[in-house]
């Protein structure tokens, strides 16, 4: 028992500051300042923001299942943060009107994010 809790409180702690270095690096590729808009009420960013989040979590949890170490797990994690990266990167030509709280843009980066973190998670398991 008192190994699973240990590995429980690894692997939770690891993710968590795995997620929180993903989030850094996130907003500091991105052009505008995502926790500023927020705090202001824009909406496009938290969406946009919410989606990327989700779409690094998604393949975390699965490298966290599948993975057989913490050090697989965050490799994998590193991986992600990429794909992530990329994704926004293709669809930067939408941050201003994100920026100045348009929603269609940030829905569609959102759904494009989560998507291909889905596709991230379930490749991880091959």
């Amino acid at each position: 028992m008192i190994n699973s809790i240990a590995a429980f409180l690894s692997y939770l702690g690891v993710a968590i500051l795995l997620l929180g270095a993903f989030m850094a690096i996130y907003v500091q590729i991105t052009p505008y300042k995502e926790f500023k808009l927020i705090a202001q009420g824009n909406a496009a960013a938290a969406i946009s923001l919410s989606g990327a989040v989700l779409g690094f979590t998604f393949p975390l949890l699965a490298s966290i299942y599948y993975t057989q170490s913490l050090l697989e797990m965050t490799i994998w994690a590193g991986i992600t943060c990429i794909v992530q990266l990329l994704v926004f990167t293709v669809m930067r030509h939408w941050a201003k009107h994100i920026e100045d709280g348009v929603l269609a843009p940030a829905i569609i980066l959102a759904a494009l994010s989560m998507s291909v973190g889905l596709l991230n998670a379930v490749s991880i398991s091959h």
